[in-house]
């Protein structure tokens, strides 16, 4: 799992090692000091946990570094294959670098599936922990890429290009908008591309599970700013806990969806990639 040293990846490898009592975590981190220490609060937290997790030194931003926590993981695992890849690293709305955030919040989506998918079992399941801005972001689109970002058919090579282009244009609000791509949001459209790369990704590999999901309006650091901009505890700003941010991609993990290549809401229900679906609405249907 990436970017589980804390927040909302951290929840989710808390709850692993709760609910299936099988199960062995491989707990990515940028950094490795921070990472030691997330794998010593998780073995404390509950018996029989030492043998059951271990940190991996990770950078989703780096061919490099994925390439040695892949071998790594490689090594660990000589008499069977993952069950599962939980991609939830990320840059959250303080960032600017176009160019920055879409190396973290969809390449890196990309650079670990293509390096690490190959050590998957078959059966296995990926989920992609993207955002409800990457929906809010699609609504503000022309149609033409609205159906780019939800076409079944989209290519990584596509969607390559498509982030090209916006960096090329970056900070240039009018020129994403002449260009049918609403308002040019580097967080929402990272994760429009990241949910595209679940399609993709997900048409390309049949034998796995692949479906994206959004924890919902969590309070970790990559909400603080907000927080702190609106001068309201998290609570009165309608925010919840990362352990609540972890109930869709636990569902994804260990849960019965249908298919491959879908978008689920908080609440772990089907959703839309080109519109918002509030929590506890009918879910998503494909027409």
């Amino acid at each position: 799992m990436t970017g589980a040293n804390k927040g909302i990846g951290f929840a989710i490898a808390e709850r692993i090692l709760e609910e299936a009592d099988d199960t062995f975590v491989f707990l990515g981190s940028r950094d490795p000091d921070k990472g030691a220490a997330a794998v010593e609060s998780l073995r404390q937290g509950g018996a029989g946990r030492t043998g059951r997790v271990q940190t991996v030194e990770l950078d989703v931003a780096s061919d490099e570094s994925v390439g040695r926590a892949a071998q790594k993981v490689r090594e660990a695992c000589v008499r069977e294959k993952l069950y599962g890849i939980v991609n939830n690293a990320g840059i959250g709305f303080g960032s600017n670098d176009l160019g920055n955030v879409l190396n973290v919040n969809t390449r890196g989506v990309q650079r670990v599936c293509a390096t690490i998918l190959p050590l998957l079992a078959d059966g296995g399941r990926i989920v992609n922990v993207t955002s409800a801005a990457g929906p809010n972001f699609v609504a503000t689109c022309n149609r033409e890429k609205r159906t780019f970002f939800t076409r079944p058919d989209v290519t990584w090579d596509e969607i390559e290009r498509l982030m090209e282009e916006c960096i090329a244009i970056a900070n240039d609000a009018d020129a994403f908008s002449s260009r049918g791509l609403g308002d040019g949001s580097a967080y929402g459209l990272s994760k429009a591309c990241a949910n595209a790369y679940t399609l993709h990704l997900a048409r390309e590999y049949p034998q796995f599970v692949i479906n994206a999901c959004t924890p919902g309006f969590i309070a970790t650091d990559l909400t603080r700013q907000y927080v702190e901009g609106r001068g309201k505890p998290p609570e009165e700003l309608g925010m919840r806990s990362p352990r609540d941010g972890a109930n869709s991609a636990i569902f994804l993990l260990f849960g019965k969806p249908v298919g491959s290549g879908h978008y689920y809401g908080s609440d772990a229900k089907r959703s839309p990639m080109d519109r918002y679906r509030a929590p506890g609405s009918p879910p998503h249907a494909d027409n």
